[in-house]
C-alpha cells in the first residue's frame, strides 16, 4: 500500500508530496520546495517519525519553488535527484531564479543525477510509478501517475479549475494544453490530480469545468 502526504511550503504555496510503501517503508520525496529552516525540519521529523528510506527525489520541473531544498535534502537522506534534462538549465540557474523573484534564500546550482524521459518507470514497494512527459509550463515538465493509487501527481501543468502559467523560461501554451489532452485527459476519470499549488481535484471534474480546455 502506498500512502501519501502533502506538505505546502515557503512563499508561493507549493505542495510538496512524499510518497512511501507501507511495508517497506521506502519513500520518494516529489518537489521539496522547503524555503525555510521550519519547513526543512518539518519534512526531515516526519521522514525520521514514518523511519522511512526516501530513495529518490522526484522533481516535476526545476522552477525554484519547487526545487529549493532538493539538493539539501539529498545530501540529507542520501537520495537522488531525478528530473528531465529539459529543464536541467533551469536548475543550473538556480541563483539567477532567486534574483528573479528576489526571494531572501540561499541555493547553489541544482545538477540532475538521472534524466527521466516519457515512458521510464520507477518502482516503489509492489507499486511502479509511471513518468509522463508534460511540457509546456516548462519545457521539462514532468507527472508521476500511480495507477494502482489512482493518483496523478500534476506539479504545475493543471490545477483545480486552472492550468499552469506559462509566461516563466520555455512556457508554451499550446504545448502545454496538448500536454493536458494527450497525458493526463486520457487517464481514468477517477484518476486524483494532486497539482504542486492549491487543492486536488480529478481527472473528470477537470474535463467538466476547467474552463481553459
Amino acid at each position: 500500500m502506498i500512502n501519501a502526504t502533502m506538505m505546502t511550503v515557503n512563499p508561493f504555496g507549493e505542495n510538496l508530496y512524499i510518497l512511501w510503501d507501507e511495508a517497506t517503508r521506502e519513500a520518494v520525496v516529489v518537489d521539496p520546495g522547503m524555503m525555510r529552516e521550519a519547513e526543512r525540519d518539518m519534512v526531515t521529523k516526519f521522514i525520521e517519525g514514518q523511519e522511512l528510506n526516501v530513495k529518490h527525489i522526484l522533481l516535476t520541473h526545476l522552477h525554484i519553488d519547487h526545487i529549493a531544498s532538493a539538493r539539501w535534502l539529498a545530501d540529507k537522506t542520501g537520495a537522488d535527484v531525478y528530473g528531465n534534462a529539459q529543464d536541467a538549465q533551469l536548475g543550473l540557474e538556480l541563483p539567477d531564479q532567486i534574483a528573479h523573484f528576489r526571494i531572501n534564500v540561499e541555493a547553489e546550482p541544482l545538477t540532475l543525477d538521472r534524466y527521466l524521459i516519457d515512458g521510464d518507470t520507477i518502482p516503489l514497494g509492489d507499486e511502479t510509478i509511471q513518468v509522463l512527459h508534460v511540457p509546456g509550463h516548462s519545457p521539462g515538465g514532468l507527472a508521476f501517475y500511480l495507477p494502482q493509487s489512482g493518483l496523478l501527481i500534476s506539479g504545475d501543468t493543471i490545477f483545480n479549475g486552472s492550468v499552469g502559467r506559462t509566461d516563466l523560461w520555455g512556457g508554451d501554451m499550446a504545448q502545454l494544453l496538448n500536454s493536458i489532452r494527450e497525458k493526463i485527459y486520457t487517464l481514468p476519470d477517477e484518476t486524483v490530480i494532486a497539482s504542486g499549488h492549491g487543492p486536488s481535484t480529478t481527472v473528470a471534474d477537470e474535463k467538466r469545468f476547467n474552463p481553459f480546455l
